[in-house]
């Protein structure tokens, strides 16, 4: 263990994925100094460099559209539970952010010089802008670390493990970190706190997400004393690979496909099954999320499913010279992983993709703790019970972009820092305290932990898996104590194992118990025992931590009626 280190800046953005990066651009063309960190390296952790797909945005280059056209596709996926003033921030300042990375450089694929928009389910016409069909997420992510790069006053840290939030007199006054690198504590003193830190996919076995997000963001602004809201709503990706093994590519790689050539998705029986949920596709791709997350459990569930869990998604129809015309490069990937489409279906089955709850915040993504801020898919609200395909990324830059505006003018309007050295003392002390002997094995904690989300809290649940799955959580809760596990040097995954736990503990938690409280089904909440939507529940349920406990109030949704409808 090294001495502690000691930072001061203006703003301090936790977490390097779109969000963050936007945010720090922001502040820091607005003359501040920003220190951006991450756990892992900056700009290559997080979702947002494995996101594949396409940006939802209406810019109307290639036909009509108009921002409150998408921002009514939005309130309609949301399930009368999107807060409509972060819903009309997102689509509204959407296209000023993809014209601004267009100007960056990112490339925008282009038909006849306009940008070219794409269909995807649950908007009303083509919206969704991508770089190529494979490859959006990670052209956004170099674009934006070429931004941060060349701007002076971003100094960039990785290996930065945050530990608590700092306050003092009510305020948030930066964090203390451990530096995985050398077993140091790190405290870092800011005017202004933003949280990009994504979201809580890592709670489940099957996800599609980087091993970071773990919901540290929600965990941290949580203890800090901010509400958080809508945890129930987990969205799970329908169609994420199952079989045959798939090496180097990514699990949810097939939505491209669909997007472009329709697919048929098909039982064990070779019948296509989802005109009997209500969608029938006839080639096309127009089924949502949720409802093709059910559809897919419900056929598994009749034991019409694959062998390995799943159903099929066979591409069989389409002529080999179309597939290589749409996807040349990928097709020899596939076949250097035995996988040939044109004589094989493969199996898919729903994947945890995205979280729709998040730390409550407004519009300038303030918290309701003085400068704490939160960014990106650490903000919840915008997308109500189900998030509309494309948002996603959308939402990292709109809402990173606004955060760093927020930040920047509070620190203009600042004086001094009040002094926070009680709460950096304690979380110096947790970081540099001794371990107990005799811990559990923590990396079967975490699997214990996934697997038990997995079963009882996943797509479908019902009273009986939440109440088991609230025991087993306060059983391990109980097991990782108040006592960081491991001797605190450098690397020790052990210690990282506990900090993880610590947090995933407790955003597992609060979302179990919010979805034990919601007694229906609506959106990615679904309730075998309580199916159907129900108007008194057009709520949200805001999350707050009492004296250590986790406390769920309910409060109106702001949604128009129209919306819910």
């Amino acid at each position: 263990m090294t001495e502690p280190m000691r930072v001061e800046t203006d703003v301090l953005v936790i977490g390097s994925g779109a969000a963050g990066m936007y945010a720090a651009i922001e502040a820091a063309r607005a003359g501040c100094n920003v220190f951006l960190i991450d756990r892992s390296l900056i700009g290559r952790g997080g979702a947002t460099v494995m996101a594949q797909m396409t940006v939802a945005v209406a810019l109307g280059d290639e036909g009509p559209d108009h921002w409150s056209h998408h921002y009514q596709d939005t309130l309609t996926a949301g399930r009368g539970l999107c807060n409509e003033a972060l819903a009309r921030l997102l689509t509204e300042e959407g296209p000023a952010c993809i014209k601004e990375m267009d100007a960056w450089g990112v490339g925008w694929a282009r038909k006849d010089g306009k940008i070219t928009s794409a269909f995807a389910p649950g908007h009303d016409r083509p919206r969704c802008v991508y770089v190529d069909f494979l490859s959006t997420g990670p052209a956004v992510s170099s674009t934006l670390r070429g931004v941060v790069n060349k701007t002076k006053s971003i100094t960039r840290k990785g290996d930065l493990c945050v530990v608590d939030l700092l306050k003092a007199d009510g305020i948030v006054t930066g964090a203390v970190a451990w530096h995985l690198g050398s077993g140091a504590p790190v405290t870092i003193s800011a005017k202004a706190t933003i949280v990009a830190t994504g979201g809580l996919t890592r709670l489940y076995r099957r996800n599609s997400a980087s091993s970071n997000m773990g919901g540290d963001g929600y965990a941290l602004a949580l203890r800090a004393g901010a509400p958080l809201l809508d945890m129930e709503f987990v969205q799970f990706f329908p169609i994420g690979h199952l079989a045959p093994r798939l090496i180097g590519m990514d699990p949810i790689m097939w939505d491209p496909f669909r997007y472009k050539l329709g697919g048929k998705l098909l039982n064990n029986r070779g019948e296509d099954f989802t005109q009997s949920y209500g969608v029938t596709e006839d080639g096309k791709y127009i089924i949502t999320r949720d409802v093709a997350t059910y559809a897919i459990i419900k056929e598994v569930g009749a034991g019409r499913g694959s062998p390995h869990g799943g159903v099929y998604l066979s591409f069989q129809h389409v002529p080999e010279a179309k597939l290589r015309e749409a996807f040349g490069p990928v097709i020899d990937r596939l076949a250097e992983n035995g996988i040939d489409l044109t004589k094989q279906a493969v199996e898919v089955a729903p994947i945890a993709h995205y979280h729709m709850g998040g730390v409550q915040a407004d519009v300038g993504m303030n918290t309701e703790v003085p400068g704490l801020l939160v960014a990106g898919e650490a903000v919840g609200g915008a997308n109500g019970a189900n998030r509309l395909s494309g948002n996603a990324i959308t939402e990292a830059f709109v809402f990173g972009r606004e955060a760093g505006r927020t930040a920047a003018k509070r620190v203009k309007e600042m004086g001094a820092l009040p002094s926070s050295s009680g709460t950096a003392r304690e979380a110096v002390a947790l970081i540099s305290s001794d371990g107990p002997g005799n811990s559990p094995n923590t990396a079967e904690m975490l699997e214990a932990l996934q697997q038990t989300m997995a079963d009882d809290v996943g797509p479908f649940r019902n009273g009986d898996g939440l109440v088991r799955a609230l025991h087993r959580i306060k059983d391990m809760t109980g097991a990782i104590g108040s006592t960081p596990f491991g001797t605190g040097a450098a690397f020790d995954m052990q210690r990282l194992d506990w900090f993880d736990l610590r947090n995933m503990l407790t955003v597992a938690h609060v979302v179990t118990q919010a979805a034990l409280n919601r007694t229906e089904s609506r959106g990615a909440h679904q309730r075998e025992d309580f199916p159907g939507m129900l108007p008194e529940w057009n709520v949200n349920q805001i999350v707050r931590l009492e004296r250590g406990n986790i406390a769920i109030a309910r409060e109106p949704a702001s949604v128009s009626k129209a919306a819910a409808q």
